[in-house]
């Protein structure tokens, strides 16, 4: 079986991609297991029965973090031409949309054809995005079953041109917009299970937690955000006097923002604030372990994380995001009574330290939210994707 995924080149793309390829290796494997014991009986070692007959290919635009991710998963990567078309018009971006649909956008669709040729799928796996519509529309083309997920309340233009290509379309919340009904299949944002499997006494060891007091966890998303930065920059010295501090800053910025912690923080608190450039997979699932309250931007990829692991949440959505699909994704979960949105135009300093405050307070506050998570949570996604593929194809 050979299965092509593509999508955009953000960890919001690439882990759920990177969840439902496990499961599908997984039930892949059960598969054949099974079929061996009816043939030679029982296998005395499962860990020496390789994943045979089984291919993944990832085509999509280039980003490094993407596809060394993808490489460690067993995914062969392959680069694609690819355009976007921008909705905030200026002289620079009428000229760049020129480009991207008269160039860009035909190239990457004829590379997709050729390479989807030789490659000779069973299916495309799309995670959505500016950098799969190449690939969806030339195996559409080709007559390539394709499936769709979308992880937002309200789809991208991509996503919305896209349904029309498309076998199913799971989809992330119930209340997703603009997509046919017959088409939609609720499964929730695919997540890693691996994350769920942090204990907090090796999360207080690997990060080495000493205060005892509650551990904020900062996920500013796989590129960071600049400004959850600044703003925990503004009060650090103050959110450290009542809590430690767990902080995804992001690669670009890492070394900047460390720095200025430094100069802000006293040496004796300075052992509470923990920077990170982004967590590796070990290390987010202890910080989710160990952590009392998450804050973070809405992509739905932190959401359904923090639904998993039943964590109350701070969220502050992305303003400038396509659609402002992460103010609907936050009030969506928030809605749930799993969350606190926090919208940039409102949010000062003080203000974010007195409602961090006024939260830990009301201890029973936290414990309804994290409850509330919890039962929001679709922890099963990537198996029930992974196993919907498998019906449809009756492997």
């Amino acid at each position: 079986m050979k299965i092509v995924l593509t999508g955009g080149g953000t960890g919001g793309h690439v882990f759920p991609l990177i969840a439902v390829v496990r499961e599908i290796k997984s039930l892949y494997l059960q598969k054949k297991l099974e079929e061996s014991r009816n043939v030679f009986g029982e296998l005395k070692d499962k860990r020496s029965f390789k994943v045979e007959g089984l291919d993944f290919y990832y085509l999509g635009p280039r980003d490094e973090f993407s596809l060394i991710l993808l490489a460690q998963e067993g995914v062969r990567t392959k680069e694609i031409s690819a355009g976007k078309l921008r909705r905030y018009l200026t002289g620079k971006t009428l000229l760049e949309n020129l480009i991207d649909i008269l160039f860009r956008m035909p190239l990457g669709i004829i590379q997709s054809f050729f390479k989807l040729f030789f490659f000779a799928p069973d299916l495309v796996f799309s995670k959505g995005g500016y950098g799969s519509f190449p690939v969806v529309l030339a195996g559409w083309l080709l007559r390539i079953p394709i499936f769709l997920h979308e992880s937002d309340v309200d789809p991208g233009l991509s996503n919305q041109i896209l349904s029309r290509f498309t076998k199913k379309i799971f989809v992330s919340f119930p209340k997703t917009e603009k997509f046919p009904p017959s088409k939609i299949v609720l499964v929730g944002n695919p997540i890693r299970k691996e994350i769920l499997a942090g204990r907090p006494e090796e999360a207080k060891e690997l990060f080495k937690l000493v205060s005892g007091k509650p551990v904020l966890l900062i996920m500013g998303g796989s590129q960071g955000a600049q400004r959850i930065n600044d703003l925990i920059l503004a009060i650090l010295p103050n959110l450290l006097l009542d809590f430690e501090i767990l902080h995804q800053i992001g690669e670009k910025n890492f070394l900047k923002v460390k720095a200025e912690a430094e100069v802000t923080v006293a040496n004796e608190i300075e052992k509470l604030y923990h920077p990170f450039a982004f967590f590796r997979e070990e290390e987010v699932k202890q910080a989710y372990a160990v952590a009392n309250l998450v804050i973070g931007r809405a992509g739905a990829g932190v959401i359904f994380e923090i639904a998993a692991v039943g964590k109350a949440s701070i969220l502050i959505p992305y303003p400038e995001a396509a659609q402002g699909h992460q103010l609907k994704n936050a009030y969506a979960f928030a809605a749930s009574g799993a969350a606190i949105v926090l919208e940039e135009s409102n949010l000062t300093p003080n203000f974010f330290l007195d409602k961090l405050k006024y939260l830990f307070s009301r201890p029973q506050e936290i414990e309804k939210m994290s409850q509330a998570a919890a039962k929001f949570a679709k922890p099963q996604a990537a198996l029930e994707i992974a196993q919907y593929l498998f019906d449809f194809f009756k492997i």
